[in-house]
């Protein structure tokens, strides 16, 4: 690799738990920040207790957000830990919160005391709704944005309660967005000389990934329907069940439905199913729809899944196998992409984690690092901050630099 990471020598405090904020300051450490992840003294970042713990003290959840960073742990009650604190931020160029708004004010480490204080800083808040608007001072979590945002409401079997997404589209794709924030701010910092407060709300980030409903319904008045396990609007295009499994296929393109629907014919399919123009365009497939479903669904659960994706693959029509995580890891694709990290833990050995999907060629964003135990960098990052060493002993012996952890690594 030829180049330095692009992120080198930005400082960023990571002050946020769960996913959301976390998940930002990991993306951060990968393209090369200095990631400084502060803890409540005692129990640290609420996900440290998310599953799976591997021994009682350890998540893997945590482990898998927080590669990467250095750890601190600060009793931000005791007026030294607030002083620590803001002189941890004085010298950061980026600071990530994701507490609801007006909770970080009351210690100190508000937007507009830690801007007047580092004009530079690009501060970013995550929250469920923002820090404006009639619901700012609600709680919330990826679960209720997913709810209000209308997404849920169009999945699942239709006259059933709509199911739980199982990932967490919300804190993640709000993320993300938070990423490419702060570098977008930090590279008009370059112009201005002057950072800024940017304000991730969970609801606007999920509203914002609609391609479809909310067009469909200002547009023309109709409202997304669930629809199970096929769109009727983009015939064919869905789920199926195989007879050893499931697959899905994307059939939903004039030119692929048209080799699909003569593939179909010339493996048992009806005669003159290929050649019935009436199918050759989206609206008379998606007008037949319930035509061509009662012909596909018989023919693929006639098949397994490896036949199917042999038959469709042939004539380039996009399928795959609903696959289990087991059989993703294993993926010949997702091994070659360097998807799955390993990571050498000093008590738990090799960890596999998933990577991130930056790919720059003349760079590599691969975090080897693991995540910190809980006060584990507190001497260290208090040194650089110019503490003393009585100074920081003191501190230390005072709780208010926590550490609980066999991997602290504590000198006076």
């Amino acid at each position: 690799m030829s180049q330095a990471l692009p992120l080198q020598g930005i400082r960023v405090i990571d002050y946020s738990h769960f996913l959301a904020g976390p998940y930002v300051g990991r993306c951060l450490a990968a393209l090369g920040a200095e990631v400084i992840k502060v803890e409540r003294p005692g129990s640290g970042d609420a996900g440290r207790q998310h599953a799976t713990v591997l021994d009682g003290q350890t998540s893997g959840y945590f482990l898998q957000l927080n590669m990467g960073k250095r750890g601190v742990s600060v009793n931000m009650k005791d007026p030294r830990g607030r002083a620590f604190m803001h002189r941890l931020c004085d010298s950061a160029d980026v600071f990530i919160e994701n507490y609801r708004p007006g909770a970080l004010d009351r210690l100190g480490l508000g937007h507009a005391e830690l801007r007047a204080r580092n004009p530079r800083l690009v501060y970013c808040s995550i929250s469920a709704y923002g820090h404006t608007g009639p619901d700012a001072h609600r709680a919330g979590f990826g679960l209720i944005a997913e709810a209000k945002s209308g997404i849920m409401q169009m999945v699942g079997t239709p006259g059933e309660a709509p199911p739980l997404l199982r990932i967490s589209l919300g804190d993640m794709y709000t993320g993300i967005h938070a990423v490419a924030a702060i570098n977008a701010a930090l590279l008009g910092r370059e112009r201005s000389g002057r950072g800024q407060h940017i304000d991730m709300a969970l609801y606007d980030t999920l509203v914002s990934m609609h391609e479809y409903a909310v067009q469909c319904y200002t547009l023309q008045g109709v409202l997304p329907q669930q629809t199970g396990h096929d769109m009727p609007t983009s015939t064919l295009y869905g789920v199926f069940r195989a007879a050893d499994g499931d697959l899905v296929i994307a059939a939903q393109v004039d030119d692929a439905w048209k080799r699909f629907a003569a593939l179909v014919e010339a493996h048992g399919g009806p005669t003159g199913f290929g050649g019935d123009t009436r199918l050759h365009d989206s609206v008379g497939r998606n007008a037949a729809r319930e035509h061509i479903l009662a012909v596909v669904k018989p023919w693929v659960a006639a098949r397994t899944v490896a036949e199917l994706t042999a038959l469709l693959d042939g004539i380039d029509v996009p399928c795959a196998k609903v696959q289990r995580i087991d059989e993703v890891l294993a993926d010949p694709q997702i091994q070659a992409r360097g998807m799955v990290v390993e990571q050498q833990h000093p008590r738990h050995g090799t960890l596999r984690l998933p990577n991130l999907p930056f790919r720059l060629s003349d760079c590599d964003t691969t975090i080897r690092e693991t995540a910190p135990d809980l006060g584990q960098h507190n001497a260290e990052v208090a040194t650089e901050l110019g503490f003393s060493d009585a100074e920081i002993a003191a501190l230390q012996a005072d709780g208010v630099l926590f550490a609980h952890t066999p991997l602290a690594q504590e000198s006076p």
